[in-house]
């Protein structure tokens, strides 16, 4: 224990961030006892994490498990080893998808993109999208459009046909959707001539782009929109702490690769490939790696609660679990 430095950082805004340096036992420490008979704070509840399989498990087909959601954003977590049975369009929010593990082939208006694990893309409002997933898992964010990247492409989407091999026009549906693709929220359902549909690709000239995370250490921010970031974070093995407290957005961190502890004013607790976390704005915390780590890290300026099921909760903090973490 001793001084440690702290960030306020203002996530979804271009303003500068500040340092502080802070005594870290009294940083993670519960508050003084209150002298006055009436409540002058709340009770908190510690982190919580969800935890969905990183490696791809044989289920049958499901909807997309909603993680997260407000009425500015929402994450989910789908797996599949088949055809999805429609295409989509939405008609509020971009669609950005991030692929976990296994092979996704993107079929859509704007082209077809070969998803492998690490890769992103967005869908603009509007289009119509469909995927044959092999033995797949990948998250989706959706959030109001428009929504630009902040990295160049590594790829863009092409104008392949048949989008891959053994495909056949099918008796396929075109479902129209709002409130960010939430089951239940179709405005309208119709067949739709699918040859026709991935034509289009012909007409149009915009092309969706592929995004990477960076080799490098630190933050590689990839998406932005009004009160919406999105990055992939790489930490490298150390044992020196610096905090992070931002200051207007909830911070969804989801763990890609590697094992970190998380160290909060709500506890701590061990992340690992498959986890993810909320913490709440205004609360400061760090990683503490034994390992190279990589996590995806969602920023949204609206409370963004979680509506999965908690997998497991933060340890309250104690001066012997913090130093534990330096061996």
């Amino acid at each position: 224990m001793g001084t440690v430095t702290e960030v306020v950082a203002v996530a979804c805004s271009d303003e500068p961030s500040r340092t502080i340096e802070r005594d870290e036992h009294l940083l993670l420490s519960p508050p003084h006892p209150n002298p006055f008979p009436v409540k002058l704070w709340r009770d908190h509840e510690p982190l919580s994490v969800v935890h969905f399989p990183h490696a791809y498990e044989a289920v049958p087909f499901a909807p997309p498990r909603g993680v997260y959601e407000s009425a500015q954003v929402r994450v989910e977590w789908q797996t599949m080893d088949n055809r999805q049975p429609f295409y989509h369009r939405n008609c509020d929010v971009d669609e950005i998808s991030y692929q976990i593990a296994g092979e996704r082939t993107l079929m859509t208006e704007l082209g077809v993109v070969e998803h492998r694990p690490g890769e992103f893309s967005r869908l603009p409002r509007g289009v119509a999208h469909d995927n044959y997933g092999r033995r797949e898992s990948h998250l989706l964010f959706y959030t109001p459009a428009p929504v630009r990247e902040e990295r160049a492409p590594v790829r863009r989407s092409e104008t392949t046909f048949p989008p891959f091999p053994g495909w056949e026009p099918g008796n396929l549906n075109e479902a129209v959707t709002q409130c960010m693709g939430t089951p239940g929220h179709d405005i309208t359902v119709a067949p739709v001539d699918e040859r026709r549909l991935l034509e289009q690709v012909h007409a149009e000239k915009e092309r969706l782009s592929v995004l990477t995370g960076s080799d490098e250490a630190g933050t590689t921010w990839l998406y932005r929109s009004p009160g919406f970031r999105l990055s992939s974070v790489r930490q490298p093995p150390e044992n020196q702490r610096v905090y992070r407290r931002t200051l207007d957005a909830d911070e969804i961190q989801y763990q890609i690769s590697g094992r970190r502890t998380l160290v909060s004013q709500r506890g701590i607790v061990e992340l690992g490939p498959g986890d993810f976390v909320r913490i709440p704005l205004g609360i400061a915390h760090t990683s503490v790696c034994a390992e190279e780590s990589e996590h995806i890290a969602l920023f949204s300026d609206r409370d963004l609660p979680q509506i999965a099921e908690t997998s497991r909760t933060a340890e309250p903090y104690t001066p012997e679990r913090l130093a534990a973490l330096r061996h």
